[in-house]
């Protein structure tokens, strides 16, 4: 596998997710949104899955933590927004969302999804994403925001 052309500061390994809830705040506020106390909310939910979660899960886990019942379409509006602004990504073949270790950079995403575990790992590789980039280009095609999901099995599943 290839290197990333850069190196990340990766805010998920800071204790009690403190680090990563700022930066996303941070980078949410840069892209001129407000980080109101339910965004913070679902956020911090999402980021205390280990793996993707649905809107449902996270609107479960917030539900608990608030101590009230909150719908699952307000979690989905707002990582929707998350999304847009690089705060968590999707899984498109699960939909399901992983927060962004590193909000403050912008790449494709690219996914190794295990069908048989359905541990999901998210990789970087600029060289990688550059090249779909450019064959979009060179077919016509403008692209926004690759996503590239590999199915398979992981180290622990093969």
């Amino acid at each position: 596998m290839s290197a990333t052309a850069h190196h990340h500061h990766d805010h998920v390994n800071h204790a009690a997710g403190a680090s990563l809830t700022v930066a996303a705040r941070d980078a949410l506020v840069a892209g001129g949104e407000q980080w109101t106390d339910m965004r913070q909310a679902v956020f911090e939910s999402l980021a205390s899955f280990t793996q993707p979660a649905s809107a449902y899960d996270i609107a479960d886990k917030v539900s608990q933590n608030l101590g009230r019942r909150v719908a699952a379409n307000t979690v989905y509006r707002i990582l929707d927004l998350f999304v847009a602004k690089n705060v968590a990504m999707r899984v498109e073949s699960r939909n399901a969302y992983l927060a962004n270790a590193h909000p403050d950079c912008l790449h494709d995403c690219i996914f190794l999804v295990c069908d048989g575990c359905g541990a999901t790992t998210h990789v970087d590789d600029d060289v990688l994403a550059k090249g779909v980039r450019e064959t979009a280009k060179a077919a016509g095609f403008s692209p926004e925001r690759p996503v590239i999901e590999v199915k398979g099995r992981c180290s622990d599943c093969s």
